[in-house]
């Protein structure tokens, strides 16, 4: 027999840990991209702009993925969303990021407005790659389980916060409000303006209330929205699985939906310029009719798949187009938006066990009225509350947290519309009912 050398051994060893692999990256080739990452940020030599951007959050986002999909019972709760949000924001807390790193993160991020375009391919790519009768539908009937949960999240967390000595009317404006109201940009915002004018006080004081309840409801939906994909993995009549609405032809819908066509480069390249283009019409047309542009461009990509008007190789190009994208770099994403759009230091100040239990209680009851009322409307329950969860997330950071936990990125345009259509009402709402309070 012959005997086992060390170097053998070494051999072997190797092996093993070359079929160890984080994320779809062997290990040593990730540690090398890591290292080089990080050196160029020590010695300041980290491209301040997209490259540099994007490879600091490719470096965190594959890595904390991986991790958050591996570790027991985080990985059944949206594990890779809760760990590429919440672990940059820590760093960012503590002062562990780089300034080199912080720079070309923000220039990606803000500057080169990569959410945006993110959800732009998200949102144009899944309604031109959907079946037109579950689009059609799903849009009309949404607006109920959206209506009926917003009424009873604020019921029951203006109640709840009672309990714990908070005034009905400090819980609805100053907790309530800011989970539902459709994130920071387009919620807290506008929301702390309206305060400002009607109590008299500065903008900024407000913001720093505000923000703590968006932060905590958004991680509460994160982990709802990975309960229930597990409940619709337990319990397959319950969910589609992506599909919103039930309809006469399900199977038919699903089997359609399964369907890989070939990857075509070229295609994707033209759905790339098709997303840019839905979301520049947006904008130019919120110049003449005041509606915010990315609802403009959800209902101009609706209309556009209804009546037929895309060749079917550029719908294919688009769709393609998002399924990479949504499959390659959402998490990278989330660790671009937990570094910038977490403020943990806010959250920190102002968090006590009864303001985690009214964000908590807001969120659940948004969910669960999501979910019942959804499933008496002949929708999947499980997906209608996931959708109907988007409405109490950090809009559209919210919207890719919530669903990348859930595996359903495809419900991509009906959570904007959640987000934005049910929280631009609730701040407006809000803010008439502050007037007449004050």
């Amino acid at each position: 027999m012959k005997p086992i050398s060390s170097a053998d051994h070494e051999g072997n060893f190797f092996i093993r840990i070359g079929k160890i692999k984080v994320g779809v990256i062997p290990l040593p080739l990730y540690i090398a991209l890591a290292i080089i990452v990080y050196a160029a940020s020590v010695y300041n030599q980290l491209p301040a702009d997209m490259i540099g951007g994007f490879a600091v959050i490719m470096v965190m986002g594959i890595l904390l993925g991986d991790i958050g999909l591996k570790v027991p019972i985080l990985r059944d709760i949206g594990g890779p969303a809760i760990l590429s949000l919440l672990v940059p924001s820590i760093m960012v807390f503590f002062h562990l990021m780089n300034p080199a790193v912080l720079k070309a993160v923000t220039n990606l991020m803000k500057t080169s407005n990569f959410l945006y375009l993110y959800i732009s391919v998200l949102v144009v790519g899944s309604i031109l790659g959907m079946n037109r009768k579950v689009l059609i539908q799903g849009f009309i009937r949404m607006f109920v389980p959206l209506v009926v949960g917003t009424i009873a999240s604020s019921i029951v967390g203006s109640l709840i916060g009672l309990l714990f000595g908070y005034g009905i009317k400090h819980t609805f404006f100053y907790i309530v409000v800011p989970i539902i109201g459709g994130g920071i940009g387009e919620g807290i915002l506008p929301l702390s303006l309206s305060y400002s004018e009607i109590l008299h006080k500065p903008a900024g004081i407000f913001v720093g209330q505000l923000i703590p309840a968006a932060v905590i409801g958004n991680t509460v939906a994160i982990i709802m929205a990975g309960l229930l994909k597990r409940l619709g993995e337990k319990r397959p009549e319950l969910t589609g699985n992506g599909v919103l609405v039930k309809t006469g032809d399900d199977k038919e819908v699903l089997e359609a939906k399964n369907i890989e066509k070939p990857i075509d480069f070229s295609l994707m390249g033209a759905g790339l310029l098709i997303a840019c283009s839905f979301f520049v019409f947006g904008n130019v047309a919120h110049k003449f009719i005041g509606i915010p542009g990315a609802i403009i461009m959800i209902f101009t990509a609706a209309i556009v798949k209804y009546a037929k008007f895309m060749p079917t190789k550029m719908e294919q190009g688009a769709y393609h187009l998002y399924r990479f994208i949504s499959t390659s770099l959402t998490w990278p994403l989330m660790v671009g938006l937990g570094m910038l759009y977490i403020p943990l230091k806010d959250v920190v100040k102002i968090i006590t066990l009864g303001y985690v239990v009214i964000c908590a209680a807001v969120v659940i009851t948004m969910i669960t009225s999501g979910y019942f009322v959804g499933k008496w409307m002949k929708m999947y329950p499980v997906d209608s509350a996931i959708v109907t969860g988007c409405h109490s997330g950090l809009g559209g950071t919210g919207d890719v947290a919530i669903l990348s936990a859930s595996n359903r990125m495809s419900l991509m345009p009906f959570a904007q519309i959640s987000t934005r259509i049910g929280g631009a009402s609730t701040i407006i709402l809000a803010a008439l009912l502050m007037k007449l309070l004050s």
